[in-house]
């Protein structure tokens, strides 16, 4: 990472964490997604520049998320932690009952007629914005070494689970509900997310292995059964630029996670390194990425930008175990064909850097989330690793 992108990091993440109160007396303004990829580019700053400012801010990120996502509104009738726990059980397991989303308005009640477009700004939990902020806590939990991170990680697993992964009485195989309410009793958007099987099986995947040497913490043998069995016969091909994004990322995740010949993830990364493929020369892609930048969402492009990122990094891994890999059935060709795309990912990172240096609307409009996004694009390892 060369001293320019360095820079312009440092003052997209500082910016960052003053305008949401996290280092100023500003309104604290926390947004689960957003937060998760923040403290993954705050560790990745202190690894680029050792500067211990960093670590701070990333613990101290964390500790802002639970004690404001972890609890009810302030304009809820409930008050307290929100999974039910006193004051002082709630400290010591603020995810035990899952993080609200951090949306402006509230969640929808029981029996409240939905409005679909009134649902992206209404507060509730994601399965997929859960997921993120346990693989924020297992980095901080490498990082620091302190095993408490990733013990918050498996109890947050464990509870979005739980309340995330159902039998429909219409549907007898389980599924991943998309949204559920606050206190994780109902669910507010019952359709299931097209990735979020995959997500959550790399996740559980990540949290066993973080969790080695620490035989006493609960296992994720049957919540990685359930995934296992989830992602199978899905189709992961998508014309959307974050999905594809996410899946590049997922591929790289689970490349490092299944190099102990491990066949059956191996077969997996090979099916989700095709639906890359097809995903990256979709039209749909091709076509939204030449609309004016009014009429695009730079955090959705700066997703897959992150992703093209990781495909370097897979191929780079590919090259470095190649005759094991080999071994398993990966195509060299075919990470080589979807890493062949980076100059994609340079202009996408090129327009949205002008975008924000010129204070474009489409930019302004999302501030926080899409000045993450491109700080974790630029200095990516920190959030791909495992």
């Amino acid at each position: 990472m060369d001293a320019r992108s360095i820079s312009i990091v440092r003052e997209l993440m500082d910016a960052f964490a003053a305008r949401t109160g996290l280092t100023t007396n500003r309104p604290i303004r926390r947004y689960l997604w957003t937060d998760g990829f923040a403290v993954c580019a705050f560790l990745e700053l202190l690894r680029q520049t050792g500067d211990g400012l960093y670590l701070n801010l990333a613990v101290r990120l964390v500790d802002q998320v639970h004690h404001t996502l972890g609890r009810h509104r302030p304009d809820d009738d409930r008050s307290g932690w929100i999974s039910g726990l006193d004051e002082v059980e709630g400290e010591d397991h603020p995810t035990a009952g899952g993080l609200r989303i951090g949306k402006d308005l509230p969640e929808r009640k029981p029996g409240q007629p939905i409005d679909p477009r009134m649902e992206w700004e209404r507060d509730g939990q994601y399965y997929h914005y859960l997921t993120k902020w346990m693989h924020a806590l297992s980095r901080v939990g490498t990082v620091t070494g302190k095993g408490v991170y990733v013990r918050w990680a498996l109890e947050l697993a464990k509870a979005a689970h739980r309340a995330f992964v159902i039998t429909h009485p219409d549907s007898p195989p389980k599924r991943i509900v998309w949204k559920m309410s606050v206190d994780l009793t109902y669910p507010l958007v019952s359709s299931m997310g097209q990735h979020d099987p995959l997500d959550g099986f790399v996740t559980y995947l990540e949290l066993v292995q973080a969790t080695l040497g620490e035989p006493s913490w609960p296992d994720m043998d049957a919540e990685i059964s359930d995934m296992r069995s989830l992602c199978q016969g899905l189709r992961w091909e998508t014309g959307d630029a974050l999905g594809i994004g996410g899946l590049l990322t997922d591929a790289y995740r689970l490349a490092q996670l299944a190099l102990r010949r491990d066949g059956e993830r191996m077969r997996l990364l090979v099916d989700v390194l095709k639906a890359c493929a097809a995903s990256l020369d979709h039209d749909v892609l091709t076509a939204s990425l030449e609309e004016p930048l009014r009429h695009r969402l730079a955090f959705r492009e700066l997703g897959l930008a992150l992703g093209l990122r990781a495909a370097g990094l897979l191929e780079a891994l590919v090259e470095s175990r190649h005759a094991h890999l080999e071994d398993s059935v990966v195509p060299h060709s075919r990470v080589e064909d979807i890493a062949g795309h980076d100059t994609l990912r340079e202009t996408i990172e090129t327009q949205w850097l002008k975008a924000a240096c010129k204070g474009h609307e489409a930019w302004v409009s999302h501030q926080d989330i899409n000045a993450v996004m491109l700080a974790t694009s630029l200095a990516p390892e920190s959030y791909l690793r495992v």
